[in-house]
Order: C-alpha cells, then structure tokens, then sequence
C-alpha cells in the first residue's frame, strides 16, 4: 500500500473514535459498569498505546509520553509486560480525560510522521499498522456496546443518540436456504477475495465436509422470541444445557438482556434509550446458551461457522442480515484451524492464547465499524456472554 492510502486509512480510523465520542460528557469516559466492559477513556488510551507500543518504540530516537502508561493500558500482552488489573479500570481517576485526549494527539502526530517517510516499512509493517487499525475498530465496537451497558445502569435511562437504531420494516417470512448434497468446502481467509487484512485466526485456509442442512434466510425476531419467554422457555430446563440452565437460575434471567416488563408490555433498553420492544426487529443482546436454548425450543438448532460461512458465500442476497445487523452465535468452539501458528512476538498473543472454552460468532452488527466486517471474520466470546450486539440465526439438519 502506498504511503498516502495508510495515512488516510489511519486518519480515518483514529477519527470514527472521535466520533463515537462526539455525544459524550466528561462523566460518561470514566465509569466501568462491570469487569468485563471498560471506561471509555480506557479504550481511547489502550488503543493509542497499541501503535505507541509496537510502532513508535521501533524508532531508536522515540521518548514515551508517559513510562507508566504501559502498564496502565496494556491489556493483556505478558510478553510486553505488567498489567494493571482489568476490573479495577474504573478505579482510575487519572489520567484525566483531558490528558487521555493529549496522549492520543502526541501518539497521533508522531504516527503521522512516522506514516509519511519514505523508509516507513523498513520501521513498521503494513501487518503491523494494518493490526492496529482493525484493533481500533474491534475497540470503537466495545465502546458502544460498553456505553450501553453502563447507561442501562441508571434509573435516568440516558440516550446516545435518539437516531442511534435503524428503523426496522415487517420481518419477511422465515425461508430454509437448502444445501441437499454433502460436500467439501474451503473454508478461510483468501486475499484475492476477502480484503487485504485479516486476524490470524482466520488462516489458515482448509477443506471441512459439510452434511446436507438447511440456514434460515434471516435471523430471529423479537416477536418469534417473545414466544419462547411466554412458552415458559426459561422455566424449562428441558431446552437448556446443563451451564446454561445453570447460569439462568444462577442470574435470574427471564428475558435477553436490557429488556423490561412494565405494566404495558416489554420495553428493551438501547443506545436510543427505552423503547418498546419491536416485534419485527432481531433480537438482541443474546447469550449462546438462550440461542441455543431457543433453537432447541423452534425445533432447529445453530449453525457451524463452515455452514455459515458457506452460506452466506453462496447463497447472495438470500440470506438477509449476514452483516450490519447482529453477531450470530454458531455451535462452533473456538479453535485453530488445522496448521494453524501464531504470528511471532506479542502481536501473537492477540487471538490464539484465547482459543478455549469460548463460542465463534459470524458476520457483524450495527456496531461494527464500516471496512472491519469480511466473510472470514471469527468473532468469540463465552457462551455466557450477553452485552454485545448478538442475535440468533437457524439451521437445521436434513
């Protein structure tokens, strides 16, 4: 890539956290509103750190903005070093916002000159810079989804922003996308055809045999859930696995989460604030264990991510919501790909040490960041996991 396309590419991406910042108060950046999610501040700093970290420290003549930011924004690199403990995030009063701000506007001009001389690759890669950047935008995904999770904290139901939910049309009827033969497929990351970035775990390409089954050609409504609750499906453990039955009566869930029961029907709590629960619209804020739960319930059960990814290969325009919409949790574990290594050095610990008891989830949400989405893409989280944007889609064997 030439010089001029990384500068852009780089302003660009720096920018869009910016923007996702542009609705905020000083008292929004701060708060943490459990371990798992971060304050805002957090990420703005992490995600500077990344390219002050393993771009700038490359130049012999670099000078830290600050010695102790590495251990404060370090998220979970050990080869880099010491890090500060994750749930205590919140605890942090300084920085301030304002030198946060500062930090990331010293990191960004020596990142500019650095993007603009001539000997540029000879310091930092283009799969180095190229990291950082979809880093920044997995970070700009968790700002929202740890923004709402924080705002559902509070009584005052504060909005985002009021446009911050696409208006959603009636759900079209549920349709079976058939594959009748068993067959062999490539699955994997291909440069000539998926983009010029991907994450390690997305390589590297190999065949898998696929059994005939059938994907539904949308995901699953709000209304068509709303059906499970009012069939007692969390009442029942017959639909659940044993940890995920667990989990329900170990947390008390009744409904996904961010959603109410008022004297007038369910209301769901969303970066546009509360608002009635929309029949038509997918649903949201999902764990693996209720999609699971609820595809055993509907008489189906989840996708693999090689069905999905096939799928929605093949299948166009067939398979509506496969991107921009909500994650969707496939049955599969996630795992290496057969012959699959780590890249060298820290950037290694970015995706394979995490390879363990967590679920794969396919395609993208309304959250994601425009350019980050690709076919390859393998998302993961426990399947406890509720506070992303995640939905269901299902399969069934034929």
């Amino acid at each position: 890539m030439n010089a001029n396309s990384m500068l852009d590419l780089y302003k660009r991406v720096r920018q869009h956290s910016q923007t996702i910042c542009e609705p905020l108060q000083t008292e929004d950046y701060v708060a943490q509103s459990m371990p798992d999610a971060s304050p805002i501040r957090w990420h703005l700093a992490h995600t500077t750190w990344f390219f002050e970290t393993f771009c700038l420290k490359q130049l012999p003549d670099y000078e830290p903005v600050h010695p102790a930011f590495e251990v404060l924004f370090n998220s979970y690199y050990n080869t880099v070093g010491e890090q500060f403990p994750r749930h205590r995030r919140g605890l942090l009063t300084r920085p301030t916002v304002r030198e946060v701000w500062d930090y990331r506007e010293q990191v960004d001009q020596a990142m500019l000159r650095l993007l603009a001389r001539p000997d540029r690759e000879t310091i930092v890669s283009d799969d180095v810079l190229r990291t950082g950047l979809n880093h920044e935008q997995q970070h700009q995904e968790l700002m929202l989804t740890d923004l709402l999770h924080l705002f559902s904290c509070n009584p005052l139901h504060p909005v985002y922003r009021q446009d911050a939910l696409p208006q959603s049309s009636a759900a079209d009827a549920l349709r079976w996308v058939e594959a009748t033969k068993e067959q062999i497929q490539t699955i994997g990351y291909d440069p000539n055809l998926h983009g010029p970035f991907c994450f390690d775990n997305e390589l590297p390409q190999h065949r898998v045999l696929l059994p005939t089954h059938a994907i539904a050609n949308r995901l699953v409504t709000n209304g068509e859930y709303l059906q499970f609750i009012e069939d007692g499906g969390y009442r029942n453990p017959n639909h659940w696995l044993s940890a995920g039955w667990a989990t329900v009566q170990a947390e008390g869930w009744n409904a996904p989460l961010y959603w109410q029961k008022r004297d007038e029907g369910w209301y769901q709590f969303t970066l546009a604030g509360l608002i009635p629960v929309d029949v038509d619209a997918p649903v949201c804020h999902i764990s693996y264990f209720e999609a699971d739960a609820y595809a055993r319930w509907a008489g189906g059960r989840l996708p693999t991510e090689f069905e999905w990814e096939v799928a929605v290969r093949d299948s166009g325009s067939q398979l509506h919501d496969a991107f921009g919409s909500r994650w969707q949790w496939t049955s599969s574990d996630y795992a290496a790909y057969p012959k699959y290594n780590p890249p060298e050095g820290a950037i290694g610990e970015y995706n394979g040490k995490f390879m363990c008891g967590q679920k794969v989830l396919r395609g993208s949400s309304i959250a994601t960041p425009d350019w980050h989405a690709r076919l390859t893409y393998r998302n993961f989280f426990p399947p406890e996991t509720r506070w992303q944007f995640s939905g269901i889609r299902l399969a069934k064997d034929l």
